[in-house]
C-alpha cells in the first residue's frame, strides 16, 4: 500500500503524513509542485526525526506521477480520499496494491486527477462540517485499511 500526496500546500500537515508514512511502513508518493520549500523547518519539526525512514517517491507533475505507475512497480487502484465521493471509506474494500490520494488542503484535486482515480472515497461528518484535516483523514483512511488487510491475512492463516 502507498499513500499520495497532491500538491500540498501545508508543510506541517506533510511533515505529519510524511511521520505517518514512516511509523506504518507505508510508501509515500509527493506530487509537486508543493506550496510551500522543501526544507521548510515546520516539515522538519511536524515529521520529527522520521523523516530520515519514510520511503519517499517525489515527482514534479501529475503527469510525472502518472508515467511513474506504469514504469518500475505495480500500479495498483488509485484510491481519491475526498468530499465528493459517496461510498464511505469504511464500506470499501482495500487491496495491498491500493494507493490512497490526498489532495491539496487549499483545494483538493482537479478534475483530471478525478477522473484518473479508481475509486473515490470519504469520511462521514456532521451536517455543516467541511473537511477534515487531510493528515487526520489520511490516517483514518490507512487505518481502516490496514485493519481489513490484517484481518484478511489472519482468516487466510486460519483456514491453511
Amino acid at each position: 500500500m502507498r499513500l499520495a500526496l497532491y500538491e500540498p500546500d501545508i508543510p506541517q500537515n506533510t511533515g505529519t503524513l510524511l511521520r505517518l508514512g514512516a511509523c506504518l511502513g507505508v510508501a509515500v508518493d509527493l506530487i509537486e509542485p508543493c506550496g510551500f520549500v522543501w526544507d521548510d523547518r515546520r516539515l522538519r519539526r511536524a515529521g520529527m526525526d522520521y523523516l530520515e525512514g519514510v520511503d519517499l517517491t517525489r515527482h514534479v507533475s501529475w503527469a510525472a506521477y502518472q508515467a511513474s505507475r506504469g514504469t518500475g512497480r505495480p500500479g495498483g487502484r488509485l484510491v481519491l480520499l475526498t468530499t465528493a465521493a459517496e461510498r464511505p471509506y469504511t464500506e470499501f474494500t482495500y487491496q495491498e496494491s491500493d494507493t490512497l490520494l490526498v489532495g491539496r488542503e487549499s483545494a483538493g484535486v482537479p478534475a483530471e486527477v478525478h477522473k484518473a482515480a479508481d475509486a473515490r472515497v470519504v469520511i462521514a461528518m456532521a451536517p455543516g462540517a467541511r473537511a477534515l484535516n487531510v493528515a487526520v483523514a489520511a490516517a483514518m483512511v490507512l487505518g481502516e485499511a490496514q485493519r481489513q488487510l490484517l484481518a484478511g491475512r489472519q482468516a487466510l492463516r486460519a483456514v491453511s
